[in-house]
C-alpha cells in the first residue's frame, strides 16, 4: 500500500470539508423557504392544551429573539455554520429546551448498531448470492431459488417489518414487538442488556435485510459476468487450481471494488430507510427521532439529523477510498 501522498490526502480533506459544507448550506436553505414559522407551532402546540396563552405576543417576541429570528440573514447563516460544525444544533422547539445535540447523541448509537448490522448482513449474503448467480458449479436449485427470493425486494420496508411482526411476534411469539431492550433489564455493559438488545433488535435488522439484499446480489451479478471471461480467470482455469479458490481469489475479489463504493454510498440511503421501520418497532433511534421531528415540525431536529446522516455518508465514502489499495494492489493512491 505504501505510504499516502500529503497531497491526495488534503485533496480527499477538501472534496469531505467541501462536501459537507454544501450540504450544511443546503439544509440551512430550505427549511426557510417554507411558510411555516417554527415559533408559531410553538405557541400552537402550547395552546393546545389549554385554550389561549397569555402574553402570547410577549412569549413570541421573546421566542423569535432566543432562537435568532431577527437577525439579518448572513447573521443567522454565519451562526449557523459555526454552530453546525461544532454539532450545535440548537434547542428543539418540539421539546423545548433539550438540545438537539443530546437527542441525536441518545438516537445515534442505536442507529449505527442496526444499520450496521443489516447493512454488513445484506452486503454478505446480497453479493455471495449474486456470485453463485452467475458461478458455473451453483447447483441448480439455487440458481432457481435465488432469482425466486428477488420478490421481497420489491416490498417497502416497513410492509416487510409489518409481516415479520405478525409472523415472529404476534404468531410464534418468538421475538417482541416493539423496544429496544426488555423493560426489566437494567442499561449496561452487560451479557442480559446486550441479548435482549440483540434480541429487540434482530426483527428490525432483517426487515431491512429482507428487501435490500437483492440490490447487492444484482450488482454483484453483473460484475462476475465480466470478470468470468477474462484473461486470468481463464488462465486460472487452465492451471486446474481449486474451483472454489478461482471464485473467491479471481472473481469475487475483482468485482467486489464498485461494490465497496456502494457500500459506503448505501449508508446514507439505508437510514432513510430505517425511518419507517424503526418507528413501526418503536426502535429509539435516529429514523424515529426524524420522523416524530417531521411530525412536530421541528426544524432544528430535522435540520441536526440530516447533517449527521450526510456526514456519515461522506466520512464512509472518505475512508473507503483510503483502503482501496488494501482492497486491490492495483491501485494507488493519487494513481
Amino acid at each position: 500500500m505504501g505510504r499516502i501522498p500529503l497531497n491526495y490526502l488534503a485533496n480527499r480533506f477538501f472534496t469531505l470539508f467541501l462536501t459537507v459544507f454544501i450540504a450544511a448550506t443546503l439544509i440551512w436553505i430550505i427549511p426557510r423557504l417554507s411558510p411555516i414559522n417554527p415559533v408559531d407551532v410553538m405557541l400552537g402546540r402550547m395552546a393546545a392544551g389549554g385554550g389561549s396563552v397569555e402574553n402570547s405576543g410577549a412569549i413570541l417576541d421573546q421566542l423569535t429573539e432566543s432562537f435568532g429570528l431577527n437577525d439579518p440573514w448572513y447573521v443567522q447563516y454565519w451562526l449557523y455554520v459555526t454552530n453546525t460544525l461544532s454539532f450545535d444544533f440548537g434547542i428543539s422547539t418540539a421539546s423545548f429546551p433539550t438540545p438537539v445535540a443530546s437527542m441525536i447523541g441518545a438516537a445515534l448509537p442505536w442507529t449505527i448498531g442496526l444499520m450496521l448490522i443489516s447493512l454488513i448482513i445484506t452486503f454478505i449474503i446480497g453479493n455471495l448470492l449474486g456470485a453463485l448467480m452467475v458461478w458455473e458449479h451453483t447447483p441448480r436449485l439455487w440458481k432457481a431459488v435465488i432469482p425466486a427470493a428477488m420478490v421481497f425486494t420489491s416490498i417497502p420496508p416497513i410492509l416487510s417489518g409489518l409481516l415479520l411482526m405478525y409472523l415472529f411476534s404476534s404468531q410464534l411469539g418468538w421475538f417482541p414487538l416493539t423496544g429496544a431492550y426488555g423493560l426489566n433489564v437494567e442499561p449496561g455493559w452487560s451479557w442480559g442488556f446486550v441479548t435482549s438488545v440483540l434480541h429487540h433488535g434482530f426483527l428490525p435488522a432483517m426487515s431491512i435485510v429482507v428487501v435490500t439484499f437483492g440490490f447487492w446480489a444484482l450488482g454483484m451479478r453483473g460484475l462476475m459476468i465480466t470478470v468470468q471471461g477474462e484473461d486470468y480467470t481463464v488462465l486460472a482455469k487452465a492451471k486446474g487450481l481449486r474451483k472454489r479458490y478461482i471464485l473467491y481469489k479471481y472473481m469475487i475479489r475483482n468485482a467486489i471494488l464498485p461494490q465497496i463504493t456502494a457500500f459506503a454510498l448505501k449508508i446514507g440511503m439505508l437510514v432513510a430507510g430505517q425511518v419507517l421501520v424503526e418507528r413501526i418497532f418503536a426502535y429509539p433511534g435516529m429514523g424515529k427521532l426524524l420522523y416524530d421531528a417531521i411530525l412536530d415540525q421541528d426544524f432544528p431536529v430535522i435540520q441536526g439529523v440530516s447533517f449527521v446522516i450526510i456526514l456519515m455518508t461522506a466520512v464512509s465514502v472518505f475512508l473507503v477510498d483510503l483502503i482501496y489499495p488494501l482492497i486491490d494492489p492495483r491501485i494507488r493512491h493519487g494513481g
